[in-house]
C-alpha cells in the first residue's frame, strides 16, 4: 500500500529536524548509474550513511547546459553503462528500499518530455521520491509537471540565480516547496571564485523573501567551502566536487568509501561552522 500521503514530506522533516537541532542540511548530488547500476546504488547508501541529508539523483543527459565538465563526463560515463530516466527511477526505488533520506529527483526537462510527464509523476511517486528539480523547466512553462504532482506530496525546487532579484524570487517560490537552490555565482557547476561576502548579501535577500529554506551551491568543494558558507543558509549543495573524487578512483570497488568520506569531510566543516556561531 502507497502510505506516502500519511506522512509530513521527508524533506520537510528533515529541514524540520535540523532546524531543531541547530544544524544545516548537506545535500549531495550524485549521478545516477556513475560508473554503473550496482556501484551507483552503492555509492549513495554510503553517502546517506555518512551524513548527507538529502540526495540528488541526477538523470544522466547528453547536453547538460547547466553542468560543468565533471558532472558532464560522469554523465557520459552513466549513459554508456545503460542508465536512462528509467533506470534512474529504478535507482530511487532500490534506494529507498534500505534508507529515509529524502531524494530528489535531478533533470533537465528533454528527457521528462520525451517520456511524458505523468508516467514521471506516477513512477516517481511510487519510487519514494520526494522532490523534483527541472533545472530548464522556468515555472512558467511548468503547468504539465504542477498538474501532473498535484496531491503526490513532491516538491517541486526551484533554482535562483545571484541575478535573481526579489519579486523572481517570490514568484520562484510560489507553487514550490522543500528547499530554493541557490547558486552562488554565475557559470556552471563545479568551477571556483566563490565570493563568501557577495554571497552573503545575496542569501541573506533572498531569505526575507523566500517562505522556504535555501540551499546554496555551485563551486563548493571541501571543508573550508562548507565551513564558510553553511552559516549563510539553510544548508549546502555539493555535486562537482562529489563526482571529481569518484573519477579518480582506481577501481570501482573503492568509490563507495571514497565518496562516503568526502561528505564526512564537508560535515566536519559545517559542523566546525556552527560551534563557531555558538562560541
Amino acid at each position: 500500500m502507497d502510505t506516502k500521503g500519511l506522512f509530513m514530506n521527508r524533506i520537510d522533516a528533515a529541514f524540520a529536524n535540523l532546524a531543531a537541532a541547530d544544524r544545516k542540511a548537506l545535500v549531495a548530488y550524485l549521478t545516477a548509474g556513475y560508473p554503473d547500476f550496482d556501484t551507483s546504488l552503492e555509492i549513495l547508501k554510503q553517502v546517506c550513511g555518512a551524513g548527507a541529508d538529502i540526495l540528488e539523483i541526477g538523470v544522466p543527459f547528453s547536453d547538460p547546459t547547466c553542468d560543468g565538465p565533471i558532472i558532464q563526463a560522469s554523465s557520459e560515463t552513466a549513459l554508456k553503462s545503460g542508465m536512462s530516466l528509467s533506470k534512474s527511477i529504478e535507482l530511487a526505488a532500490a534506494l529507498r528500499q534500505s534508507v529515509e533520506t529524502p531524494i530528489v529527483m535531478f533533470s533537465y526537462y528533454n528527457p521528462v518530455f520525451r517520456y511524458g510527464v505523468k508516467r514521471f509523476a506516477e513512477e516517481i511517486s511510487r519510487a519514494g521520491v520526494d522532490g523534483v528539480l527541472i533545472v530548464d523547466l522556468p515555472p512558467e512553462e511548468a503547468g504539465d509537471l504542477v498538474e501532473a504532482l498535484a496531491g503526490k506530496e513532491i516538491h517541486i525546487i526551484r533554482l535562483a540565480a545571484p541575478t535573481t532579484r526579489p519579486e523572481r524570487i517570490r514568484m520562484l517560490a510560489g507553487g514550490a516547496g522543500g528547499f530554493l537552490y541557490l547558486i552562488s555565482r554565475t557559470g556552471v557547476t563545479g568551477t571556483g571564485g566563490l565570493d563568501p561576502a557577495a554571497i552573503a548579501l545575496h542569501a541573506a535577500a533572498v531569505k526575507k523573501v523566500c517562505p522556504h529554506p535555501v540551499c546554496i551551491g555551485f563551486g563548493i568543494s571541501n571543508s573550508d567551502d562548507a565551513r564558510a558558507l553553511a552559516p549563510l543558509a539553510d544548508g549546502i549543495i555539493v555535486g562537482s566536487a562529489l563526482m571529481r573524487v569518484l573519477s579518480k578512483a582506481d577501481d570501482f570497488a573503492a568509490i563507495p568509501a571514497l565518496a562516503a568520506a568526502k561528505i564526512r569531510e564537508l560535515r566536519v566543516g559545517m559542523d566546525a561552522a556552527g560551534m563557531c556561531a555558538k562560541s
